[in-house]
């Protein structure tokens, strides 16, 4: 019987995943407290909380995913100090950054399609998801960004499923995520609320909990709510949601250094 899937929040939208046999690391953001991340376009914040571990303290790594190119999705520290051998799943525009910094192994994914990992008789599928960064014709200033599902088979049955968000707000283009792909068992949400300019860049306690009640998941965690000034909707607003709707012993909170389980208690 293989490991029940596990997810280490390191902050941010910084996870470990021990999936499928395989450890994968997402959105890598390893600034301190009080280092300033960019944003573009000449935006910086400043961190407010430290990282639960270094990059020299993560387990061995199988891959990278990445939804897009901010900096405090990927940082310098992470440029500086990923093994530059480490494959890295992300945008196609991510892609041609990366590999001009020398991450060879980068491999940007259009919408929709795929990278495989296999590992004695295992098969984790990496999909990327849609997403948008920022409201209309703004998002054209945002980096691109995608969601991604994991899913897990073996002897061509599938055994879990994943659905990572990035930072997209919930917007109609994701209503195409459940037509394609039900039976979610678990989602690790990027809320927070992000505004700049007073513009909403990523969803909000609102806008998340509307994307459970489209994607209905069997599980929610939530990641990438406080560790900058521009995240503006606290995670309690969203725990506070979940009561108000009546789905919140669906939702598993997870601190920095946390470890748990992704499958829902029979």
């Amino acid at each position: 019987m293989a490991a029940q899937p596990q997810v280490t929040f390191i902050g941010t939208a910084t996870t470990v995943l021990r999936i499928g046999g395989f450890t994968l690391l997402t959105d890598p953001n390893f600034l301190h407290r009080g280092q300033r991340a960019y944003l573009g376009k000449g935006l910086w914040s400043r961190r407010r909380t430290d990282p639960a571990l270094r990059i020299a303290q993560l387990p061995e790594l199988d891959a990278v995913v990445l939804s897009h190119l901010h900096g405090d999705h990927f940082d310098r520290v992470a440029r500086r100090e990923l093994d530059r051998e480490l494959p890295i799943v992300t945008t196609p525009a991510a892609e041609r950054k990366l590999r001009r910094w020398g991450f060879q192994a980068a491999q940007g994914l259009p919408t929709w399609s795929s990278r495989e990992l296999h590992r004695d008789g295992t098969t984790v599928r990496l999909t990327s998801m849609p997403g948008q960064h920022g409201p209309g014709v703004l998002d054209l200033l945002m980096p691109d960004v995608m969601g991604t599902m994991i899913d897990v088979e073996r002897s061509g049955r599938r055994e879990f499923r994943l659905y990572v968000t990035g930072d997209t707000l919930n917007r109609p283009l994701l209503t195409a995520i459940p037509e394609r792909y039900p039976d979610i068992d678990a989602m690790l949400i990027h809320l927070g609320g992000t505004k700049v300019a007073g513009i909403l860049l990523t969803m909000d306690a609102r806008q998340g909990a509307d994307l459970v009640e489209l994607v209905r998941p069997r599980l929610t965690v939530p990641i990438h709510y406080d560790d900058y000034p521009v995240f503006r909707s606290p995670l309690a607003h969203f725990v506070e949601e979940a009561r108000r709707r009546g789905w919140a012993g669906q939702v598993r909170t997870v601190t920095r250094g946390e470890t748990i389980s992704l499958t829902q208690p029979a």
